[in-house]
């Protein structure tokens, strides 16, 4: 499924990626498939965290991803193509973090943007956290209109709920928290591209969702 690359043979256009970024396994998981998949040299990787969190997250964050301490050396060593040596650093950074983490009170957005750098060295990435202002979805489509994303990923629970009412309420209302699932509003009404990424196990692979394709299976 193609999620809003583009593969012109001279200068491939430079594309603004937003990844919702929150502690916990389906925003580790949404960032794996972003430095994995989605992401190319030329683009602009922002990872957007909305603040509203509080809850103890470091378990569930540091426990998905774990970083070895060979793996600056092994990257930066190899003798393969930059291209393969790229799509394996994002592979093994994005699916591990530094032992340390979790230690104290370390900020997970810091954390998730050296991955990004270990992963995909050439491309641009900052971190940016903003405040909702009413509620979380529209927060993020808002934000991401004044940013000019081309496209917004987004980690996604899969519930029985979620799979019956949310996506069969396009441009529907949120009604809080017990409404429409985040990602499933944000499909279904952002103006650009929206992937909801669902981790099936360690080597199994994504469940994507987006406007067009539901439930598509990409294997790791």
């Amino acid at each position: 499924m193609e999620d809003g690359r583009r593969g012109s043979s001279s200068t491939p256009q430079s594309r603004k990626i937003m990844v919702i970024a929150d502690p916990t396994r389906e925003s580790a998981a949404a960032l794996q498939y972003a430095l994995s998949h989605a992401v190319l040299e030329q683009d602009e990787l922002i990872l957007v965290h909305v603040e509203n969190n509080s809850g103890s997250w470091k378990n569930a964050f540091s426990s998905f991803l774990r970083l070895p301490s060979s793996i600056s050396s092994s990257s930066s060593g190899s003798g393969s193509s930059p291209a393969a040596a790229n799509a394996n650093a994002a592979a093994t950074a994005a699916s591990s973090l530094p032992s340390d983490i979790g230690q104290g009170e370390g900020n997970f957005l810091e954390q998730m943007k050296r991955i990004c750098e270990i992963a995909q060295p050439k491309v641009r990435v900052h971190t940016e956290c903003i405040t909702m202002e009413s509620v979380k979805a529209t927060t993020i489509l808002l934000h991401g209109d004044k940013l000019g994303v081309d496209v917004i990923i987004i980690g996604q629970r899969r519930t029985i709920s979620s799979s019956l009412l949310g996506s069969r309420r396009p441009g529907g209302s949120l009604r809080g928290s017990k409404g429409v699932d985040t990602a499933e509003y944000l499909i279904e009404n952002s103006k650009c591209t929206c992937v909801g990424v669902q981790k099936k196990g360690q080597n199994g692979g994504y469940v994507l969702n987006t406007k067009t394709h539901k439930n598509f299976w990409l294997l790791a």
